[in-house]
């Protein structure tokens, strides 16, 4: 005797060994034993063998039609031997029944389950929805097939263009479009990525790396609302000083100055002068929640996301020519030694003498100049009335310089160069990809930079210091060891930052530029109206999550903003190759297989280059240079000296990763570029 039964939803067939009252056991063909319920067993026959009644009934099951079966089927629950009589004949055969079995199972939208072998029908307007979810199945699965042709011939459907970043990185593993790319990456065998670009999905390579950049972090996109700047109402004294600031020239949020007063008598003031939004700003005023969501400002060539409206930043930003509000860090110094006698706090209005730029000055404020020689051309104004000053500052700046050699036990070495970029033809709008672009060299350490660089880590450590002595909580930080390996960390304790040498470090000079800044800006504030008890009137208490949360956000956030800054580095650095006509370059091995350029800021693969010394010279021949991935490699034309070990590039932090080729795959989220592990602002640039 042979069985028909169910098991955990499938429909099997076998011979039985025996039976008992609640149970059989059933030898398959495979020759398996299975033990099975009474009630799970549909069926019993004879003949035919299980496998031809199996067969013969599926074969016959697809020939029911679903509609008629389900008019001819009884209103009340119903067993399938029922419906087998209804639709067959009033005797139908086993493999009849087995057929209206397999049938009535396999169609739930139109016969509800109700037990082992039982049935019910569904009601009308049940059946018209779930054929109509069918039909529009049915339609998706034809459009999808159809859109998946169109891409594997070469051709972008216009629904598949719009959801492309969607797609690439954040894809809806349901939706149509992706389905549609995944079927034709599968036909062409070609990846998602590269399968899109031939389609003509991709317009502009320099538009795909805005517009992901923009898909992942500002989806609503860069604008902001309509906001005013509120007013300080502070009645605010007015300083005696003339500040001035030094930036580049491309720099509309002035977020720092400089004062030199008391020169010649034996004691001399810096003041440090820092925007102060913080003095009308308030946290969870909506200026402070967009400041929230963005974190900080985005920079990439020819272009920036700002953190705050440009109506919010021209309102405290320092501007010549205006008493601007600030607090102010004076450093009292012997003028002599320069050992510093005292420091103070202040809420004030400071006199803005000058915006001076460092990219228009450099080539005159010398080392030299500074250090008393003539200047070999005029120098402009006013940085020539200045003299003074910027000379004071220079021999301020080296000697605190020095001092934070000694703490970190070795001196900063500076061997590269920082590179500027500059597009032409962009003038009044945002870059496009197609513009002339310019690459500058700026030694790093110039006595520009390094001035505006040692008063900015003087401020964050004396600030820094402020607020632990008071015992208010602030944003710091810091780096245990310059061991390789130990990373920058955020957090709220005032711990040493071995990287830079000082005994802690509070980002507060920026508040116009990161969040940070403007957060410590306004424990710094509380700190010099209440003085010691200024922990209890501080926006944020000590263990307070809300600063936990801003670091873990704006960590993450700066990351991606410094990635996307180092990519578009490498974009223009591509770009400018391939105007200049540049198919050779002469590099430097950095890692294994890794060269970097010697005159351009470009790290590249590089065939041949492997077993070589770090710090061997060669020259090296690019290949073809891809735009999407951002990736060029060469080949090793000539060795051009003995290998030699180069010293180690010092910049206070890890060594920086390298912005390469850009990974994307459709079932995973792509990966990007790596940015500067943590570049710039701890030793910043003006």
């Amino acid at each position: 005797m042979y069985a028909l039964f169910e098991e955990a939803g499938k429909f099997q067939a076998g011979r039985v060994l025996s039976e008992a009252d609640a149970s059989a056991q059933v030898e398959l063909e495979t020759g398996k034993r299975v033990k099975v319920k009474a009630a799970n067993i549909l069926l019993k026959f004879d003949k035919p063998q299980p496998s031809e009644l199996v067969a013969g009934a599926q074969a016959v099951a697809q020939e029911i039609e679903l509609q008629l079966a389900w008019e001819f089927a009884p209103e009340d629950e119903f067993g399938f031997a029922d419906l087998a009589r209804e639709y067959f004949t009033d005797k139908p055969s086993l493999e009849q029944q087995a057929a209206a079995l397999f049938r009535l199972h396999e169609a739930p939208h139109y016969f509800r389950r109700a037990g082992k072998g039982r049935f019910r029908k569904a009601p009308s307007e049940i059946v018209q929805q779930a054929l109509a979810a069918i039909e529009k199945k049915k339609q998706v699965q034809a459009q999808i097939a159809a859109w998946a042709g169109e891409l594997a011939a070469g051709q972008c459907p216009a629904e598949v263009r719009e959801q492309l970043y969607r797609i690439l990185f954040k894809p809806d593993k349901n939706g149509p479009e992706y389905k549609a790319v995944v079927e034709a990456a599968r036909a062409t065998q070609l990846a998602p990525l590269a399968l899109l670009q031939r389609a003509g999905a991709i317009a502009s390579p320099y538009e795909f790396h805005w517009q992901r950049f923009l898909f992942e972090h500002f989806p609503k996109g860069t604008g902001f609302p309509a906001l005013a700047a509120p007013a300080i109402t502070d009645d605010l004294p007015v300083a005696a000083v003339q500040a001035v600031s030094i930036d580049d020239s491309h720099t509309t949020e002035i977020d720092d100055a400089l004062s030199v007063t008391g020169l010649g008598s034996g004691q001399v003031t810096l003041g440090i002068h820092i925007a102060a939004p913080g003095l009308a700003v308030q946290p969870g005023s909506p200026i402070d929640q967009v400041a929230r969501q963005r974190l900080s400002t985005v920079y990439m060539p020819g272009h920036k996301i700002t953190m705050l409206p440009d109506a919010v930043v021209q309102a405290y930003t320092l501007q010549e020519g205006r008493d601007c509000p600030a607090v102010s860090l004076y450093v009292t110094l012997d003028e002599a030694t320069l050992a510093v006698q005292g420091t103070r706090t202040a809420l004030e209005r400071v006199p803005i003498r000058a915006n001076l730029r460092h990219d228009k000055l450099d080539a005159f404020i010398t080392q030299d100049w500074l250090e008393g020689a003539d200047a070999p051309q005029p120098v402009p104004e006013p940085a020539v009335h200045l003299r003074g000053e910027l000379s004071f500052l220079w021999r301020l700046a080296q000697h605190l310089k020095a001092a934070r050699e000694q703490v970190r036990g070795k001196p900063e070495n500076f061997n590269r160069p920082d590179y500027t970029f500059r597009l032409h033809g962009n003038e009044g709008r945002s870059p496009d990809g197609t513009e002339q672009v310019e690459i500058g060299v700026r030694k790093r350490g110039a006595p520009l930079d390094l001035i505006v660089a040692e008063a900015m880590i003087l401020a964050n450590n004396n600030w820094g210091r402020l607020l632990a002595d008071f015992g208010i909580p602030g944003i710091y930080r810091s780096q245990a060891s310059m061991a390789p390996g130990v990373k920058v960390r955020m957090g709220t304790k005032a711990l040493p930052h071995a990287g830079i040498g000082v005994d802690c470090y509070a980002w507060s000079t920026s508040p116009l530029r990161r969040y940070t800044d403007l957060v410590n800006q306004w424990q710094i504030i509380a700190a010099a109206r209440h003085g010691r008890t200024a922990a209890l009137a501080a926006p944020f208490k000590p263990k307070d999550a809300e600063l936990f949360s801003i670091i873990s956000g704006f960590d993450a956030a700066y990351g991606a903003y410094n990635g996307y800054q180092a990519g578009m580095e490498r974009f223009w650095t591509l770009q400018y190759l391939r105007q200049q006509g540049i198919t050779e370059l002469v590099g430097t091995v950095f890692r294994e297989g890794l060269v970097r350029a010697d005159d351009l800021p470009l790290v590249l693969p590089v065939m041949g280059a492997d077993g070589l010394a770090r710090g061997a010279k060669l020259r090296v021949r690019l290949g073809a240079i891809d735009d999407i991935s951002l990736e060029v490699t060469g080949t090793v034309v000539e060795r051009l000296d003995a290998p030699a070990v180069s010293p180690e590039d010092d910049t206070g932090e890890d060594e920086e990763p390298v912005a390469g080729p850009i990974a994307i795959a459709v079932d995973v989220a792509d990966a990007g570029e790596p940015g500067p592990a943590d570049a710039g602002p701890d030793n910043p640039a003006p």
